[in-house]
């Protein structure tokens, strides 16, 4: 697993900013967290793009049961956050905060989620992907690839471009940008709730069987994290041998069907041949 972490100041402290992969897990620091801090950590998450309140995840080290993703949290001893299988659902804001007696102690410790993912054109494929996946698809389709960087900042989409300086790159096993090779179409667009999207179209070759493309994120030249998605095409001998015991199975049955009629057909003969030649 790639998760990279830089820190922003703030005005009321500092933000770790975590990337991931979708599918991944990954583990949120609790910076702030005082000794046998269990009993006096209070998680919360926020999206102001997808929730309209702050969502309380974990209080005062209880788990809270009422969320949906429950299953997937859980609280380490240093009261950092462990969220499993990351989805493009979880990117946003979470803070954690301490509490003696009732009473706030310190400042928050603030980390902001962003998940990187993949997905494949409904036109092309029914299944979604995530970090290492694989799709079942054949050669002659066209087939595209959205990768998308589900980002939670205050700044623009053109900021972390011209300032900030991320990317997102479709590069192929040995790392080269597939921008260089005329059989791709690379597009990139940005949107409200995910900042980045860069999408990768091509037409499957028979030799593009098990081959690997990736999306990378990178910050000021630096990876931040990338996702895996490999081709991989049905096995034909696999085929064949299904095809051949079907065959065989449609063989048998017709041979029982013939001797089941075909017995009181013999029968009855041997019977006349019998009578005849009793007459002689």
């Amino acid at each position: 697993m790639l998760t990279e972490i830089y820190c922003v100041s703030g005005t009321s402290g500092v933000d770790d900013h975590v990337f991931i992969s979708s599918g991944e897990n990954v583990r949120l620091s609790c910076n702030n967290a005082l000794s046998d801090c269990k009993s006096k950590t209070t998680w919360f998450y926020y999206n102001s793009f997808s929730h309209s309140a702050v969502v309380e995840l974990i209080k005062l080290g209880i788990m809270k049961k009422d969320i949906e993703r429950h299953e997937r949290l859980s609280l380490e001893s240093d009261c950092s956050l462990n969220i499993k299988n990351v989805t493009e659902e979880d990117y946003g804001s979470y803070t954690c905060r301490q509490y003696v007696n009732g009473q706030k102690q310190g400042t928050d410790a603030r980390v902001s989620l962003h998940v990187l993912h993949v997905s494949v054109s409904p036109s092309s494929s029914s299944s979604s992907s995530s970090s290492s996946s694989q799709t079942e698809i054949s050669p002659g389709r066209s087939v595209t690839l959205s990768c998308q960087l589900y980002l939670y900042t205050g700044l623009s989409c053109d900021d972390l471009v011209s300032s900030e300086g991320f990317e997102l790159l479709w590069v192929n096993q040995t790392g080269v940008d597939l921008k260089t090779d005329s059989r791709y179409q690379i597009l990139s667009s940005s949107y409200q709730y995910h900042c980045f999207i860069i999408t990768l179209t091509t037409t499957l070759l028979n030799e593009d069987n098990n081959r690997e493309w990736r999306c990378q994120l990178t910050h000021r030249n630096q990876l931040k994290t990338s996702v895996r998605y490999t081709v991989k095409y049905s096995d034909p001998g696999e085929t064949e041998v299904s095809v051949t015991a079907v065959s065989l199975y449609r063989v048998i049955v017709i041979i029982v069907e013939i001797a089941v009629f075909a017995a009181p057909t013999v029968i009855l003969l041997q019977i006349i041949c019998a009578r005849r030649a009793g007459e002689f």
